[in-house]
């Protein structure tokens, strides 16, 4: 291929460990004031989605958050036994459960903006440069999902 990167072993060479690096980094950002609103980052990620839409199914928030339900379940135990959210079955299918927000699930939503403010303000991009970042990074999870990439990056 034209214009591709040669191929490497050295780790500072790998576009995996510098996402790897990057992510690790904003997740540990992250700690400190989720740590003062009671959650782990994939909670966070769980409490985002409700606060999107609430009562959404198991299945759908594992869908947005790429989780299979045995790591997805135990978490929501989590948020139930934290008195987050209340996991009700669906009258119209018995097989689906929904995730609904307790009223102190609700109001760690405003925590949450300040959490949001404060690492907007930490990367120090513009709107453009932030927005270009996440399509980029999105792009390269569909293409390494949709190709069935398994080639080193």
């Amino acid at each position: 291929m034209p214009d591709t990167p040669p191929p490497s072993v050295e780790l500072d060479d790998q576009l995996c460990f510098a996402l790897y690096a990057a992510s690790r980094a904003v997740t540990a950002r992250y700690r400190p004031m989720l740590d003062k609103m009671g959650l782990t980052y994939p909670q966070y990620l769980v409490m985002m989605l409700l606060w999107e839409t609430d009562g959404q199914t198991v299945g759908q928030l594992g869908s947005r958050l790429a989780l299979d339900s045995g790591t997805l379940s135990p978490l929501l135990k989590r948020l139930t036994a934290a008195g987050l959210v209340t996991r009700h079955r669906r009258v119209d299918d018995e097989r689906s459960v929904s995730i609904v927000l307790t009223e102190a699930g609700r109001a760690l939503e405003s925590q949450a903006l300040d959490v949001s403010s404060e690492m907007i303000g930490a990367l120090g991009l513009t709107i453009a440069e932030f927005d270009h970042l996440k399509t980029e990074l999105r792009a390269l999870t569909d293409k390494v999902s949709t190709n069935g990439n398994t080639a080193p990056a």
